[in-house]
């Protein structure tokens, strides 16, 4: 399978990476590994290059970064909490704060959508606490390395590593919105600092005009690459999404023309769901893919 790209010569992605990437990489990998950092069976390549692209491929800033997630991971405890979390009160959030992925764009990324301005943080948090909304944050997160990108990958014949966002903003206001915002603010740490290069595209829509006041608080939570990804759309949307998504995939509320049965926002739909043999099984692993024409000569499932 070909690697993913992004356009330039070398793109620090598997099977685009330049001498000097590609030493940076080895010596990455050792540096970790004679540190006590370094799990074979779980930091393959595309793992450890995910970390080197979002430090512009610095040693030393990567390596912080890596060190920092495993010892956070440790202290969370993602292992035990994607094996025990139970998420009963699933249906009855997304009433009040609907978040879900939805089947894939044009590139084959899956979709997630946010819909920020139809929360009630009173009623939501009469069903869940604070601390659940997050470690149900981690665990999707976990999913989306288990299963959605490695079924994603499988069914567009390409190495798929990132998801496209659509964030929903209609109906919010400045007093909504701060009601929110510790969450959101731990929720971009927690993807920027422990995730890195997990977003593709992430599109906000229905932006009021006082969106430039909110904007001006989340930006500085943003590295310079994770700013370069976002766009920023009003109320006319419908037609720079359809450029990045075809109509079937996108619900009909955003302009495109998918109803699925009981709503697209239960239906958790995408490859991940359509063929399980497309399905790498295992809550946190991740897929290496090696380049051989589009034949697929390597996946390595990470405990």
């Amino acid at each position: 399978m070909p690697p993913a790209t992004t356009g330039q010569k070398y793109s620090g992605h598997i099977g685009s990476l330049s001498p000097q990437q590609a030493e940076t990489l080895e010596k990455f990998r050792r540096e970790l590994s004679d540190e006590g950092f370094y799990d074979k069976e779980r930091h393959d390549d595309a793992y450890l290059l995910r970390f080197l692209r979002a430090r512009r491929f610095d040693l030393a800033k990567a390596k912080k970064m890596f060190i920092d997630c495993e010892k956070w991971r440790k202290e969370f405890g993602v292992e035990n909490l994607v094996k025990t979390f139970d998420y009963t009160e699933h249906n009855e959030v997304m009433k009040y704060y609907p978040r879900y992925y939805h089947k894939t764009d044009k590139e084959g990324r899956p979709i997630y959508v946010e819909e920020i301005g139809n929360i009630d943080i009173k009623a939501l948090y009469k069903i869940t606490t604070p601390e659940r909304q997050i470690q149900n944050l981690v665990v999707e997160y976990e999913k989306l390395a288990a299963y959605r990108l490695p079924a994603c990958s499988a069914r567009h014949g390409k190495m798929i590593e990132t998801s496209c966002t659509i964030l929903d903003l209609k109906g919010v206001s400045l007093r909504s919105f701060s009601s929110v915002f510790g969450y959101v603010k731990q929720a971009s740490a927690i993807g920027q600092n422990y995730y890195p290069e997990r977003m593709g595209k992430f599109f906000i829509i229905n932006a009021p005009m006082l969106f430039s006041s909110v904007w001006s608080l989340v930006k500085p939570m943003l590295d310079e690459v994770t700013a370069a990804k976002i766009v920023i759309l009003g109320s006319k949307y419908e037609k720079v999404l359809l450029e990045y998504i075809d109509a079937d995939s996108l619900p009909t509320k955003f302009g495109g023309r998918c109803n699925c049965v009981n709503g697209c926002h239960m239906s958790d739909a995408g490859p991940w769901n359509e063929n399980e043999e497309n399905v790498v099984v295992g809550i946190g692993k991740e897929i290496e893919m090696i380049s051989n024409g589009m034949t697929v000569e390597k996946v390595v499932a990470q405990a």
